[in-house]
């Protein structure tokens, strides 16, 4: 078991490094939409294309989940994601041996448990302030948690994409 764990070390280190940079930036950036958004109106940038505005978001992706019974929401949106979290992080520090899988996958775990920790202490209400788009045509509220999942899961998809391709010519 020693031996394992210190062979693994490097990667414990590379996981904890982006699972914590990831975490932390929502939590910073949260932390100042509170203290600099809430009760204020929105705030344009780039021709209306950013648009910083304070929400509060007690479902989970566009508000899903945000009428469900509380014990339907409790484990829907607490109990299996932080197993799930904690079972995947667990994977990558011991099992996993691709570098980009180890990135990307604590980058999406950081982004998810720093928004379970809000539906954890904020009664389920995760803090959103981030709104991009050109017109009429405009992402839901999110916050830099939610951009973390999405970008892991997407950068993931396509590098798995790309390497099964080139493993299969």
């Amino acid at each position: 078991m020693k031996r394992m764990i210190k062979e693994r070390l490097p990667v414990i280190g590379i996981a904890s490094l982006f699972f914590a940079a990831n975490f932390f930036l929502d939590r910073i950036t949260k932390h100042f939409a509170r203290l600099y958004l809430k009760d204020q109106e929105p705030q344009m940038f780039l021709h209306n294309s950013i648009v910083l505005m304070y929400a509060e978001n007690d479902g989970a992706f566009l508000s899903l989940g945000a009428s469900w019974n509380i014990y339907v929401k409790y484990i829907a949106l607490l109990i299996i994601p932080i197993a799930l979290c904690a079972a995947l992080l667990a994977y990558l520090m011991i099992k996993e041996k691709k570098l980009y899988r180890i990135i990307l996958g604590s980058c999406i775990i950081g982004g998810g448990v720093s928004n379970l920790i809000d539906r954890l202490f904020n009664g389920f209400r995760v803090t959103d302030f981030l709104n991009f788009g050109i017109g009429s045509l405009r992402t839901g509220v999110l916050n830099t948690a939610d951009m973390s999942v999405t970008f892991g899961v997407i950068a993931l998809f396509i590098i798995e994409h790309i390497t099964s391709r080139r493993a299969r010519t």
